[in-house]
């Protein structure tokens, strides 16, 4: 009877070892916040990895595509129910993640007869100004970490993720052009995938953009744009490379 507790203690982390190691070798999500909207970029091989949410929502992600759908689904039921109970301008990232998908994400990673969801997640929530955007960073087992505008990436590993973000955080500084972003963030997305150092011996920028047209070809690059002033009712905008002369 007193080993009960350290063999769960042992299960959930078995568990946690487990999903890390599914997820190993996933493609990177990168979300930035700019002064007219929030990019968000994901690449993949055919799967879709950047969605729309509700209104001024979205999110992207990495893992299994079935559990990265459940998860979808689940917080588009959930913003329609507190838009219902409420109004469409009440919706909240925080109350989204707070009370729906990070205890459902920790319940599940924590019962250990049920298969835990294979998934790294970010969401963007819309302000009215650029000082109101929301990012927020959801784990596997229900942890997250909100943050007030500027850039979030979403990796299959801790130091990939954190060394990208730092990266990211200088080359953006100043930039407020969609293009410049998305070139930004898919020189990143190629350092990640190909394990190259973000330090001193980092590859020059001529090297990056190459790396990412080869590495992209055969690919799809999932672009979107979430829009603080558009004609359109709806906020949430898929994008072509193309369209941004890439």
């Amino acid at each position: 009877m007193t080993e009960e507790p350290y063999r769960w203690l042992e299960a959930v982390a078995n568990r946690r070892e487990y999903v890390r190691d599914q997820l190993k070798g996933g493609s990177p999500v990168f979300a930035a916040c700019l002064p007219d909207g929030i990019l968000l970029l994901g690449v993949g091989a055919g799967q879709s990895k950047v969605f729309e949410l509700f209104d001024r929502h979205a999110l992207a992600g990495l893992g299994h595509p079935a559990d990265i759908e459940k998860i979808r689904q689940a917080a588009i039921d959930a913003a329609h129910m507190e838009a219902f109970n409420r109004a469409p301008e009440d919706v909240s990232l925080r109350r989204l993640v707070s009370f729906g998908l990070s205890p459902q994400l920790k319940t599940n990673f924590e019962q250990i007869f049920t298969a835990p969801f294979l998934v790294e997640l970010l969401l963007a929530e819309l302000g009215t100004d650029a000082a109101k955007d929301l990012l927020l960073r959801l784990h596997f087992d229900g942890a997250f970490q909100f943050q007030s505008g500027g850039v979030m990436v979403a990796a299959s590993t801790p130091e990939a993720e954190s060394a990208a973000r730092v990266w990211l955080e200088r080359a953006l500084a100043g930039k407020t052009d969609r293009a410049q972003t998305a070139d930004l963030l898919l020189q990143a997305w190629w350092c990640v995938v190909e394990s190259r150092n973000f330090g001193d011996d980092c590859p020059n920028e001529s090297e990056r953009r190459a790396g990412w047209r080869t590495a992209t070809r055969g690919r799809v690059v999932e672009l979107a744009w979430l829009a603080r002033k558009s004609p359109r009712a709806a906020r949430y905008e898929p994008l072509e490379l193309t369209q941004l002369g890439l």
